[in-house]
């Protein structure tokens, strides 16, 4: 047996509470149980209001234009849904639409739809084949839906393809999942507990079955409502879930298909369970838990909610704040809903209120999931749209928030905003090319387009996964060019050197880091796409320069950019179309 370290009541060493901010505006109806952040970075919150009192209106959070949410604004700009829904399938699609299906209460138990911001209308999608009750979804590494269903047992799926609007057949579980919560691994299965089973299984894209994968060594539902709580991956790629009577379960993944290895975690503590219940990755790895008591036979959903973040590193549980800055919310953990935000806070929401909270963790980030920009291209004919991005880790090292089978709040795809004095900008993000976790240093890209009329000036660009932040990069908006982004050492970083095309003037700036301080004289030199020089120049290496030179009479095709001074160089390639 191993010790389990449980702190309830007071702080663990090196513990510092993260702080609940109200936020300024109310939103304009009561939340109705479900939000999503879409890739503009805007939430769209499912209301009460609407239809037969589930709902079927959207209220809209945009930040303000400093990037703070809890200074946004909302507004009821989404039209309304054609059915009414509370607790419902949702995914996010990797073209930047929502998908959602079904509803536990509601118009659309059998009825699924889709919002495209862009156009900012809803259209339907095919009647599912089942009713669509208490079901949990997700997306696979081809960028379809796996939907679940009460059908069958609660055993029957389908796949949803968003390129073709069709429903077809998909491996039934082995198990009931009606009730249960899927979780992503990094080899993209999706690891699940069936309903008051121990008996987990894993469905593999690859083998498009689903395989027996452990034994779970504790009871995560409880025998009154079969309910459970979410579950997450780890930083450390083992699987972390929380059950209803308060026993939770770590599992490590085998190799490939083989099972996995399940062990008990520590009990949630204080007679606390998630029957029903949000929890939200923070940026700093620890998880955000809402907890209300164990259910019993007279009670299956009790009050109140207290709140309490989980460290997976040390196995505790320390108690924090609710929102109104007591001990506990009103309500069951049901009715709260929790979102990872990019900004690296947490939004929550309880169901038939107009008050928000954002939850601002203590301490840093999880290094091991800050993503990379390694590029930015622009191909496109004016110079708001057609960016793309490539680099590492777009997608994050979790899925961020969870819930269980009634709602789904995944949020690992890039978010990316652009920052010049204190205004920040965010931009749509479309056609990432996965929606994996953990991927390391697989190449991963999105598209975006930028905010029409921005000022084009120089900016700080940051992406963003589950609210882990890039480290800035330079970037202008430009016509035709791609550059990219790899400094010799000296020349690194905002303060280093940057280049952008606009209307073909290529714009160049240099502020020296400290190798090339007193360098002395360095080259400057831009080669044509046939070899020949268009530029050259010697400089004083000691000192800062601005510089534009004009390339309309080069023409079209990839120059090369070459700056430095003896083993200080830096290298770039720049396309102009």
């Amino acid at each position: 047996m191993r010790l389990i370290t449980v702190c309830a009541l007071c702080a663990a060493p090196g513990f510092a509470e993260g702080t609940w901010t109200k936020l300024t505006n109310q939103a304009l109806n009561g939340f109705g149980g479900h939000m999503t952040l879409l890739s503009d970075g805007s939430v769209i919150a499912k209301t009460t209001s609407g239809g037969t009192g589930t709902g079927n209106i959207w209220d809209k959070l945009t930040p303000d234009i400093h990037g703070s949410y809890q200074r946004g604004t909302f507004s009821r700009t989404v039209p309304a849904m054609a059915n009414t829904r509370l607790y419902f399938s949702s995914q996010l699609l990797m073209d930047g639409r929502l998908y959602v299906a079904g509803a536990e209460y509601g118009t659309g138990g059998t009825a699924g739809e889709v919002y495209d911001p862009r156009k900012n209308a809803w259209t339907n999608t095919p009647r599912p084949p089942y009713l669509v009750k208490d079901a949990i979804s997700e997306i696979l590494p081809d960028g379809r839906v796996l939907q679940s269903y009460v059908g069958g047992g609660g055993r029957y799926n389908s796949f949803w393809d968003p390129k073709t609007n069709v429903y077809s057949t998909a491996p039934s579980n082995i198990g009931r999942s009606n009730e249960a919560s899927w979780v992503k691994l990094a080899d993209s299965s999706i690891l699940t507990v069936p309903t008051r089973g121990t008996a987990s299984e894993r469905y593999i894209p690859a083998l498009n079955k689903w395989v027996a994968s452990g034994t779970v060594p504790v009871q995560l539902y409880d025998p009154y409502g079969s309910e459970t709580g979410p579950a997450f991956l780890l930083p450390d790629g083992r699987a972390f879930f929380l059950g209803s009577q308060g026993a939770t379960a770590y599992y490590r993944p085998g190799t490939g298909p083989a099972p996995g290895t399940w062990t008990a975690g520590p009990q949630i503590p204080n007679a606390q369970g998630t029957p029903d219940a949000p929890g939200a990755m923070m940026a700093n790895g620890i998880i955000l838990c809402a907890v209300s008591p164990v259910p019993t036979s007279s009670s299956h959903f009790p009050a109140p909610t207290s709140f309490y973040e989980f460290d997976y590193l040390t196995d505790t549980f320390t108690r924090v704040k609710a929102p109104n800055g007591t001990n506990t919310a009103n309500g069951g953990s049901y009715q709260a809903t929790l979102l990872d935000l990019p900004d690296g806070t947490v939004l929550y929401g309880r169901q038939g209120s107009r008050e928000y909270y954002v939850y601002t963790p203590d301490g840093e980030q999880v290094e091991s999931g800050k993503p990379t920009v390694k590029k930015v291209t622009h191909a496109g004919s004016n110079c708001d749209s057609g960016y793309t991005m490539t680099g590492t880790l777009f997608n994050g090292i979790s899925e961020g928030a969870a819930y269980g089978d009634d709602v789904q709040l995944n949020t690992n795809y890039p978010l990316a905003r652009i920052t010049a004095g204190s205004n920040t900008y965010y931009v749509r993000t479309f056609n990432w090319n996965s929606t994996g976790v953990q991927r390391g240093e697989l190449p991963d890209t999105t598209q975006f387009t930028l905010p029409p009329g921005l000022p084009k000036i120089e900016y700080s660009l940051v992406v963003s996964a589950n609210g882990i932040a890039s480290d800035p990069i330079p970037f202008t908006p430009s016509c035709g060019i791609t550059t990219d982004l790899h400094d010799a050492p000296g020349l690194a970083g905002p303060q280093g050197f940057t280049a952008s095309v606009f209307h073909s003037t290529l714009s160049l700036s240099f502020r020296p880091g400290p190798e090339l301080t007193g360098a002395g004289s360095a080259s400057l030199q831009l080669t044509r796409p046939d070899g020949s020089v268009a530029y050259r120049e010697i400089l004083d290496g000691s000192g800062a320069f601005d510089r534009e030179i004009d390339l309309s009479r080069h023409g079209k095709g990839i120059y090369l950019l070459t700056f430095g001074n003896g083993p200080h160089r830096l290298t770039r390639r720049i396309v102009v179309q």
